[in-house]
């Protein structure tokens, strides 16, 4: 029985040649095409146009709407937090999406707890029914709500501030914990059931810790949510209770108030900023 080795230069060769046909596999396949990756760039330069006239705008003078600013100056920002009406506004939103956000993240959770351990085809009506608000055109959840909140006497109320913008914040939640209980083992329930703790002390030890930035992402949104909306907030205001978007609203349709050019800043990079906390937000490393 003979033996035959290989030249020297040979393994060499056929090492070289399959790093070249690699290489060549790898060039060919292209994951982001250069055409999607411009389409990419002008549909992003679209949405930023905007709030690059906006927030130069915002540090003119009191007296117009400039661009560029003939003069640099603070007065817009002075107005709107010693103005009543801008300042008593923007803290309506704030309460509203505080307490909105609050309801939505119980109730999405819930949900999403209960739908994880439902198959079938009721899982998947309830599951398309908690995300009709999210698909639905807001004017015509803002009609449904008006309607309803007529008979029940919640407009123009705090209540009913929270409960309509509780409802188009939930399907986030849904989403989000839904994503998160993904990667959950089961088996660690069974555990701690075993071990003598309650399904209360399971929750708030086991479940919870591990699916606690689906939560926290989705009580982001959320908030976000409940402090730009617009439509359904036109529908319930009331003469003694309206949220800055809609304030914002009236100053662009009733009256041009510079102002605006300074609340639209500030809403603009604080939704910014809470948008970009979930993502800059990661589980510690296991060592």
């Amino acid at each position: 029985m003979t033996m035959q080795t290989a030249e020297p230069g040979t393994e060499t060769s056929f090492v070289t040649a399959g790093r070249k046909g690699r290489r060549r596999r790898d060039r060919s396949v292209d994951p982001i095409p250069w055409w999607l990756a411009v389409v990419g760039v002008l549909v992003a330069g679209y949405f930023i146009l905007p709030t690059l006239f906006v927030i130069p705008m915002s540090f003119g003078s009191s007296g117009s709407f400039q661009f560029p600013p003939k003069e640099w100056s603070l007065d817009l920002y002075r107005n709107f937090f010693t103005n009543p009406k801008w300042i008593g506004s923007l803290g309506n939103s704030l309460l509203v999406a505080v307490l909105a956000s609050i309801l939505a993240t119980i109730v999405g959770t819930a949900a999403a707890l209960g739908l994880h351990n439902l198959t079938g085809r009721v899982s998947q009506f309830v599951r398309t029914l908690l995300m009709i608000s999210m698909v639905t055109p807001a004017i015509v959840v803002a009609i449904a709500v008006y309607i309803s909140f007529l008979q029940w006497h919640l407009v123009g109320s705090i209540g009913g501030y929270v409960l309509a913008h509780a409802a188009i914040g939930v399907p986030f939640v849904l989403v989000s914990v839904t994503s998160a209980l993904g990667g959950f083992d089961a088996k660690l329930l069974r555990a701690s059931a075993s071990l003598g703790a309650s399904p209360v002390r399971t929750f708030i030890r086991v479940t919870l810790p591990l699916i606690s930035r689906g939560v926290f992402t989705g009580a982001v949104f959320a908030f976000v949510t409940s402090l730009d909306e617009v439509v359904i907030a036109l529908f319930l205001r009331s003469p003694f209770f309206q949220t800055l978007p809609v304030q914002m609203y009236t100053a662009v349709t009733v009256e041009v108030d510079p102002t605006i050019a300074a609340a639209s800043s500030l809403v603009v990079v604080t939704v910014t900023l809470l948008l970009l906390i979930p993502m800059l937000v990661r589980r510690p490393k296991r060592r």
